[in-house]
C-alpha cells in the first residue's frame, strides 16, 4: 500500500512541511531511514538523526524546531508517537485476515464456533467451548473444556487456555502464554511434606487485553483471577491465583504478582517488579524497575522504587548515599581513631 504525505496528514490532522505529493509504502527507524519510508521523531535523544535521515516522510511534534535544514518532508502533529501508532494500526487492520477451519484441527462436536473464525492446523478445541466471531486460533493453540473466547480474540501459536476460563472481546494472547494453570496452592502436613490444594476457580480476561509471550495467569483457588479491560501485560510475567489487575494497568517483563493481591486502575509496573500476596495497590501507582512491594499502597498516583518500595526521589537520594558508603566508612573509621586518640590524651592528663 502506498500513501502520499497529504493523505497521511489528512488522516492525522497534521501540517505538512515539504512535498505533499511524496509517497511512502513502508516504515523505518529514523536512524535507518530509507527513501519511500515513513519515520518519526518523538524522543529528543534521536534529534541528531533527523538531519541525515533518508526517510521520505518524518512525523514530528508541532513544537519541533530544526537547528538546520531537514531533507525529508515533515508532518507536524500533536504527538508523533501516538500518530505513528494510529498509522501502524491502520496498516495492520488492512492486512488480509485468514478465515476458515483446517481439517487438521480437532474440534469437539459440542463446541460453538462463531462466524469468520480462523482455526489453524493442529488446534485443539474441547467440549462446550465457545469461540466468538472473527476469532483467530493459530497452530498448536489449545482451548480446554468449557472455556469461552470473545469476538476478535487472537491466540497465537502454542497458547493454552485451561478449562472454564473466559477470554473477552478483542483480546490478544501471544505464543506460549498460559491462561488458567493451577495456582501455587499447597498445604504443609505434619510430616513436612506438602499436600496440593485443588484450584477450583478460573481466570477471567475482560475486553481489549493483550498478554505477551510466555506469560502465565493462574486460575483462582475459588472464584476468579480477574484481568480488567484494557490491561497490557508484557512477556514473562507471572500473575498468581486470585489476583485482580485493574483497568488499563500495564505490566512489563519479568514481573511477579503474588496471590490475592489487588492492583488498582491505571497502574504501571516496570520490569522485574515483585509484589507480595494479599496486598491492595492504589489506583495510578507506578513501580520503577526491580521494585519489591511488601506492603499495601494506600495513597494513589505515587511513583515508588526500591526494596522495600519507597517514593522514587527518596530512593534516588538513598542510592547516592549507598554509592558513597565505602568512602563514608573510611571517614567513620578515621573519626573513631581521632576520638580514641583524644580520649587517650584526656585520660593521660587527668
Amino acid at each position: 500500500m502506498e500513501f502520499t504525505a497529504q493523505q497521511i496528514a489528512d488522516f492525522l490532522g497534521g501540517e505538512i512541511q515539504g512535498d505533499p505529493a511524496i509517497k511512502v509504502s513502508d516504515f523505518s527507524k529514523i536512524e535507518e531511514g530509507k527513501p519511500g519510508t515513513l519515520s518519526f521523531l518523538s524522543n529528543p535523544k534521536y534529534s541528531q538523526y533527523i538531519y541525515d535521515s533518508q526517510a521520505s516522510i518524518i512525523l514530528v511534534n508541532k513544537d519541533f524546531q530544526p537547528e538546520r535544514e531537514v531533507q525529508s518532508t515533515l508532518i507536524l502533529v500533536d504527538d508523533a508517537y501516538q500518530s505513528l501508532a494510529r498509522l501502524l494500526s491502520m496498516v495492520d487492520q488492512a492486512k488480509p485476515k485468514k478465515t476458515g477451519i483446517s481439517p487438521l484441527a480437532y474440534i469437539s462436536e459440542s463446541a460453538v464456533i462463531g462466524e469468520n473464525a480462523y482455526i489453524a492446523p493442529f488446534v485443539y478445541i474441547g467440549e462446550q467451548v465457545t469461540i466468538g466471531k472473527n476469532a483467530s486460533l493459530h497452530p498448536h493453540s489449545c482451548v480446554e473444556d468449557g472455556a469461552k473466547l470473545g469476538e476478535n480474540a487472537t491466540l497465537y501459536a502454542g497458547v493454552k487456555v485451561y478449562y472454564n476460563c473466559v477470554i473477552g472481546n478483542n483480546c490478544t494472547l501471544h505464543s506460549g502464554s498460559v491462561i488458567g494453570s493451577d495456582g501455587f496452592g499447597f498445604a504443609p502436613t505434619e510430616d513436612g511434606s506438602y499436600k496440593k490444594i485443588p484450584q477450583m476457580g478460573n481466570v477471567v480476561l475482560e475486553d481489549n487485553i493483550e498478554i505477551g509471550a510466555n506469560t502465565v495467569v493462574d486460575r483462582a483457588t475459588l472464584g476468579s483471577t480477574i484481568i480488567r479491560q484494557g490491561v497490557k501485560i508484557d512477556n514473562l510475567v507471572q500473575i498468581a491465583h486470585n489476583v485482580e489487575v485493574g483497568t488499563n494497568t500495564v505490566i512489563a517483563a519479568q514481573t511477579g504478582i503474588s496471590g490475592s493481591t489487588k492492583l488498582g486502575k491505571q497502574c504501571i509496573l516496570a520490569g522485574q517488579v515483585g509484589i507480595a500476596g494479599h496486598l491492595h495497590i492504589a489506583d495510578g501507582t507506578i513501580f520503577g524497575a526491580q521494585t519489591g512491594v511488601p506492603n499495601n499502597v494506600k495513597k494513589p498516583n505515587q511513583t515508588l522504587q526500591g526494596y522495600p518500595a519507597i517514593p522514587v526521589m527518596s530512593f534516588h537520594r538513598a542510592s547516592v548515599i549507598y554509592k558513597n558508603l565505602p568512602d563514608l566508612q573510611k571517614t567513620v573509621y578515621a573519626l573513631e581513631k581521632k576520638i580514641q586518640e583524644l580520649e587517650n590524651r584526656i585520660s593521660s592528663i587527668s
